[in-house]
């Protein structure tokens, strides 16, 4: 099993964050992992996207030209990567940022609220991991538990913030039950 995928958004979304707590998590779980950080000069506002591989066997290069999920968490960044996505791919984009999707009748899409999600249990901040539990759901890529494990190893020190992230992530977990026959065949 091998698993590509990039996660794309703006710098201070939580991009490279969710990239890293999915990273450990399927270290956690004993799987091979790359993760690729991208990111512009500009601190905030600019362009950040991180490449993850996930793999049982050994990864022989970081790099995702062709991957096999995307998360997009605004515009510029479903526009760019969703031209990217291998055919068959899937595409969770947030849809309180993002527009207009461009057409590809070859991918799946899945339009995620998560700026309002987000803002209901925890704060708009929290976004991203309303993406991320959204994300898991759809791909079972790693088990929940180890999400949530992966989060207390980095958030541990912080109760409340991993508290708010924890339930965030579940509530993107929780609420996006995508039809049964759309799901990818959990790894």
């Amino acid at each position: 099993m091998l698993v590509k995928m990039i996660f794309a958004g703006a710098g201070g979304q939580g991009v490279l964050t969710m990239g890293n707590i999915l990273g450990n998590a399927a270290m956690l779980e004993g799987l091979n992992v790359t993760y690729l950080p991208s990111y512009g000069a500009a601190v905030r506002g600019g362009t950040a996207n991180c490449t993850l591989s996930v793999s049982d066997e050994d990864i022989a290069s970081p790099v995702a030209s062709t991957p096999d999920f995307v998360l997009a968490l605004n515009q510029p960044s479903t526009t760019v990567f969703i031209n990217r996505l291998e055919s068959g791919g899937q595409m969770l984009y947030n849809s309180d940022l993002v527009d207009n999707v461009p057409l590809r009748g070859d991918v799946d899409l899945y339009p995620v609220p998560a700026n309002i999600v987000a803002r209901e249990v925890a704060t708009e901040r929290s976004m991203n991991l309303v993406m991320l539990g959204a994300f898991i759901r759809l791909t079972g890529v790693v088990k929940v538990e180890s999400i949530t494990r992966s989060l207390d190893s980095m958030m541990g020190k912080k109760p409340q913030v991993k508290e708010r992230s924890i339930n965030a992530f579940m509530e993107g977990y929780n609420n996006f039950p995508f039809p049964v026959d759309t799901l990818a065949t959990p790894v």
